[in-house]
């Protein structure tokens, strides 16, 4: 089999365009957990008495479809949040829906 420099240089190419992508969405959810609600979700999220988000995506008892359903629905003193994900500036700027902008916030989450 002959690998030619253009079949090579389509593969590199390919592979960083889906680094850049998920270094995107990254950020994306980084901005949704920063500005979300105005405050940002570290406001309730990142204090003792709350839920700690990272940890419970991380030891697996908050998958990513309990988070999305948490989202859409709330949950005890959380109200639901996809509408205020949706108007983070970031989130419009993408022209991210819903299943993308909570992917970019799980995938944050994950890599905290």
């Amino acid at each position: 089999m002959k690998i030619t420099i253009g079949t090579i240089a389509a593969l590199a190419l390919i592979t960083l365009s889906g680094q850049v992508v998920a270094e995107e969405q990254l950020e994306i959810g980084q901005k949704i957990y920063e500005r979300a609600f105005g405050r940002g979700c570290g406001t309730c999220h990142d204090i003792a008495s709350n839920p700690q988000l990272t940890a419970n995506i991380k030891a697996g008892t908050l998958d990513r479809a309990k988070f999305e359903k948490i989202l859409k629905e709330g949950k005890g003193g959380m109200p639901k949040a996809i509408e205020e994900i949706l108007k983070v500036k970031a989130v419009e700027k993408a022209g991210y829906g819903e299943d993308q902008a909570v992917d970019a916030l799980y995938n944050y989450l994950s890599s905290k």
